[in-house]
């Protein structure tokens, strides 16, 4: 067990024995996807835990972006961060629409809205933030912002299953949300997603776009696109909802005791709770300031790989330096300083529900040197 190797991320996974009753009745009814009746379970289900008005589901985390660019038929440029995963920019490129660096707060991760105005153009249709690491963006000022532009926002909010701002969703922010289920994630459904949206007819419109564009039998209204989730995964992510609640606040308790062995330790900054803010505790990043801390980031990643314990440079390199973005012209490292130092200082350590005393214990010498 001393060579175990300590993943950055573990999935939240149900019971077999509470598994098996759901496929068999999944067996029983024979209807395997295409809004079956566990779809239709999960989609009331997740409206209530995470208090948003309607969500439809997706077999990923990425359609939902690109479906939501679809629905409120975006075009030309969206201001975006360059600190995320790909699929955030990806899903842009895909529907032709050019995608608008600005940098990023030192103390959020998330987009900086005191730079959105000057990037704004006569071809800006929308802005697409990132609540990163599940950290609420400045919601309010994005949207004042996109009030006084006539723009749209979408928040990409991967990280941010459940997060609430004085028991407000932040799901109901903007114009459009939307959520991974990925296996890494707090709350997963092995692979899917969802979107959020604030009316029924937004609703509508998306499910024609996630099904083939489909409005009858006959009658298609939309080049839509496959993007159902199945009978399989809809009971699973049942079960784990009933699982979420506790798998949170074992991460919170993760995230306390991170807090509490490097509160001294000269250059390792993280981040604290936010006032106000119910958070998952999704990720636990660290920033290594090289020269106060005696090692440089890349030092402490491979020593801790050296000791099985894997970290996560999460997000590095950014989306503006691979070679999809790095010929636009907001993708100019000097254009985004702070993403840069940020990316090149960022550790992500293992965070999640299933970490044992001792596990952490290891994690914790490797950075304490």
């Amino acid at each position: 067990m001393e060579n175990k190797v300590i993943t950055v991320t573990s999935p939240l996974l149900p019971s077999l024995d509470d598994f098996i009753p759901y496929l068999q009745d999944i067996w029983n009814r024979k209807w395997l996807t295409n809004n079956g009746h566990y779809h239709q379970e999960l989609e009331k289900a997740l409206c209530e835990y995470l208090k948003v008005p309607y969500i439809s589901l997706f077999t990923n985390g990425t359609l939902p972006l690109m479906c939501a660019l679809q629905a409120l038929r975006i075009t030309g440029e969206v201001i975006t961060t360059p600190y995320s995963f790909v699929a955030t920019t990806h899903s842009l490129w895909w529907n032709g629409i050019k995608p608008v660096f600005v940098d990023i707060d030192p103390v959020t991760c998330n987009i900086d809205p005191e730079k959105i105005e000057s990037a704004i153009t006569p071809k800006t249709t929308a802005i697409m933030p990132v609540h990163v690491y599940g950290k609420p963006c400045d919601t309010e000022r994005i949207q004042e912002i996109a009030d006084k532009y006539g723009l749209k926002v979408i928040y990409d909010a991967a990280h941010a299953f459940g997060v609430e701002i004085n028991g407000r969703s932040i799901l109901n922010e903007g114009d459009m949300s939307t959520l991974s289920f990925h296996a890494t994630k707090v709350y997963n459904t092995i692979e899917g997603g969802a979107l959020i949206c604030q009316d029924e007819k937004a609703k509508q419109r998306i499910d024609y776009l996630k099904n083939f564009g489909f409005a009858g039998e006959t009658t298609i209204v939309a080049p839509g696109i496959n993007g159902k989730m199945d009978e399989v995964r809809a009971a699973y992510g049942l079960l784990n909802l009933k699982l979420v609640d506790v798998a949170i606040e074992t991460r919170r308790q993760v995230a306390v005791k991170y807090r509490e062995a490097l509160a001294n330790v000269d250059g390792i900054k993280f981040m604290e709770d936010m006032p106000g803010v119910r958070h998952n505790y999704s990720y636990f990043p660290i920033f290594v300031d090289a020269e106060k801390y005696g090692m440089t980031r890349d030092e402490l990643y491979f020593k801790m790989k050296e000791r099985n314990v894997l970290g996560r440079r999460y997000f590095y390199p950014l989306i503006s330096e691979f070679s999809t973005y790095r010929g636009l012209e907001s993708a100019n490292p000097a254009n985004l300083p702070v993403a840069h130092e940020v990316a090149d200082s960022v550790i992500c350590l293992p965070m999640y529900c299933g970490l044992s005393r001792k596990e952490i214990t290891k994690i914790l010498q490797c950075v304490l040197k």
